[in-house]
Protein backbone atom coordinates (compact mmCIF):
# COMPACT_ATOMS: atom_id res chain seq x y z
CA UNK A 1 0.00 0.00 0.00
CA UNK A 2 1.61 3.43 -0.88
CA UNK A 3 0.67 6.43 0.88
CA UNK A 4 0.38 9.61 -1.60
CA UNK A 5 -1.45 13.03 -1.01
CA UNK A 6 -2.19 15.19 -3.60
CA UNK A 7 -2.94 19.19 -2.90
CA UNK A 8 -5.51 19.14 -5.18
CA UNK A 9 -8.08 22.05 -7.00
CA UNK A 10 -10.35 20.00 -9.04
CA UNK A 11 -11.02 23.36 -11.28
CA UNK A 12 -7.24 22.82 -12.35
CA UNK A 13 -6.32 20.69 -15.58
CA UNK A 14 -2.99 19.78 -14.38
CA UNK A 15 -3.96 18.77 -11.08
CA UNK A 16 -6.64 16.73 -12.28
CA UNK A 17 -4.44 14.95 -14.71
CA UNK A 18 -2.11 14.14 -12.00
CA UNK A 19 -4.69 13.10 -9.93
CA UNK A 20 -5.80 10.75 -12.83
CA UNK A 21 -2.15 9.79 -13.53
CA UNK A 22 -1.77 8.63 -9.88
CA UNK A 23 -5.08 6.56 -9.99
CA UNK A 24 -3.93 5.36 -13.63
CA UNK A 25 -1.20 3.40 -11.75
CA UNK A 26 -3.87 1.51 -9.43
CA UNK A 27 -3.01 4.46 -5.98
CA UNK A 28 -6.08 6.02 -4.29
CA UNK A 29 -4.55 9.23 -3.02
CA UNK A 30 -5.16 11.15 0.19
CA UNK A 31 -6.56 14.41 -1.30
CA UNK A 32 -6.42 17.57 0.67
CA UNK A 33 -8.66 20.37 -1.39
CA UNK A 34 -6.30 22.92 -0.46
CA UNK A 35 -8.76 26.07 -1.10
CA UNK A 36 -11.34 24.48 1.25
CA UNK A 37 -8.56 23.19 3.97
CA UNK A 38 -5.51 24.79 3.53
CA UNK A 39 -2.19 23.86 5.01
CA UNK A 40 -1.32 25.62 8.13
CA UNK A 41 2.57 27.44 8.54
CA UNK A 42 4.15 24.58 9.99
CA UNK A 43 3.07 22.01 7.26
CA UNK A 44 3.46 24.71 4.48
CA UNK A 45 7.46 25.08 5.46
CA UNK A 46 7.58 21.93 5.46
CA UNK A 47 6.03 20.93 2.08
CA UNK A 48 8.18 23.89 0.95
CA UNK A 49 11.88 22.68 2.71
CA UNK A 50 10.74 18.87 1.43
CA UNK A 51 10.54 20.17 -2.34
CA UNK A 52 13.52 22.33 -2.08
CA UNK A 53 12.22 25.50 -3.24
CA UNK A 54 11.94 29.41 -2.39
CA UNK A 55 7.76 30.48 -1.31
CA UNK A 56 8.62 32.65 -4.57
CA UNK A 57 8.65 29.39 -6.62
CA UNK A 58 5.36 28.07 -5.22
CA UNK A 59 3.64 31.58 -5.97
CA UNK A 60 1.07 31.77 -8.22
CA UNK A 61 1.49 34.53 -10.08
CA UNK A 62 -1.70 34.44 -12.56
CA UNK A 63 -4.92 35.31 -9.75
CA UNK A 64 -5.86 38.69 -8.57
CA UNK A 65 -4.39 38.38 -4.56
CA UNK A 66 -0.82 38.27 -6.47
CA UNK A 67 -1.30 42.20 -8.03
CA UNK A 68 -3.36 43.43 -5.22
CA UNK A 69 -0.82 42.17 -2.02
CA UNK A 70 1.94 43.27 -4.20
CA UNK A 71 3.71 40.27 -4.44
CA UNK A 72 5.23 40.72 -7.72
CA UNK A 73 7.43 43.23 -5.63
CA UNK A 74 10.74 41.56 -5.12
CA UNK A 75 11.48 43.01 -1.35
CA UNK A 76 8.58 41.05 -0.61
CA UNK A 77 10.04 38.32 1.83
CA UNK A 78 9.81 34.56 1.75
CA UNK A 79 7.70 34.99 5.55
CA UNK A 80 4.96 37.48 3.52
CA UNK A 81 4.80 35.19 0.74
CA UNK A 82 3.94 32.28 3.03
CA UNK A 83 1.25 34.80 5.25
CA UNK A 84 -0.23 35.69 1.51
CA UNK A 85 -0.49 31.89 0.98
CA UNK A 86 -2.03 31.17 4.28
CA UNK A 87 -4.30 34.48 3.88
CA UNK A 88 -5.29 33.85 0.03
CA UNK A 89 -5.08 29.71 -0.66
CA UNK A 90 -5.02 30.38 -3.98
CA UNK A 91 -1.56 31.77 -4.22
CA UNK A 92 -0.09 28.26 -4.00
CA UNK A 93 0.85 26.50 -6.96
CA UNK A 94 -0.65 22.96 -7.59
CA UNK A 95 -0.40 20.23 -7.29
CA UNK A 96 1.37 19.07 -4.45
CA UNK A 97 2.10 16.00 -4.11
CA UNK A 98 3.78 13.76 -1.30
CA UNK A 99 5.15 10.57 -1.31
CA UNK A 100 7.45 8.00 0.22
CA UNK A 101 9.87 8.94 -2.71
CA UNK A 102 9.67 12.81 -2.00
CA UNK A 103 7.34 16.16 -2.62
CA UNK A 104 7.11 17.48 -5.96
CA UNK A 105 4.95 20.69 -7.35
CA UNK A 106 3.70 18.37 -10.25
CA UNK A 107 3.80 21.27 -13.42
CA UNK A 108 3.51 19.57 -15.62
CA UNK A 109 1.96 16.39 -14.35
CA UNK A 110 4.08 14.09 -15.67
CA UNK A 111 6.77 15.48 -12.99
CA UNK A 112 5.13 13.09 -10.25
CA UNK A 113 6.81 9.91 -12.00
CA UNK A 114 10.04 11.00 -10.76
CA UNK A 115 8.58 10.45 -7.16
CA UNK A 116 5.79 8.12 -7.95
CA UNK A 117 6.12 4.54 -6.12
CA UNK A 118 4.86 2.91 -8.84
CA UNK A 119 6.72 3.02 -12.51
CA UNK A 120 4.15 3.93 -15.33
CA UNK A 121 3.51 0.71 -16.83
CA UNK A 122 1.35 1.79 -19.46
CA UNK A 123 0.85 5.05 -21.40
CA UNK A 124 -1.34 7.58 -19.88
CA UNK A 125 -3.41 9.76 -21.71
CA UNK A 126 -4.16 13.28 -20.35
CA UNK A 127 -7.46 15.47 -20.50
CA UNK A 128 -5.69 17.20 -23.61
CA UNK A 129 -5.05 13.96 -25.60
CA UNK A 130 -1.13 14.51 -24.92
CA UNK A 131 -0.16 11.20 -24.07
CA UNK A 132 2.34 10.01 -21.56
CA UNK A 133 4.72 7.15 -22.49
CA UNK A 134 4.71 3.96 -20.63
CA UNK A 135 8.72 3.78 -19.37
CA UNK A 136 10.15 1.04 -20.91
Amino acid sequence: MHSITIYHNPQCGTSRNTLALIRHLGIEPNIVYYLDTPPDETTLRQLLRQMAITPRQLLRTNVPPYMAKGLDNLSVSDDEIIQAMLDEPILINRPIVSTEKGVKLCRPSELFLAISPVRLATDFVKEDGEVIKAEG
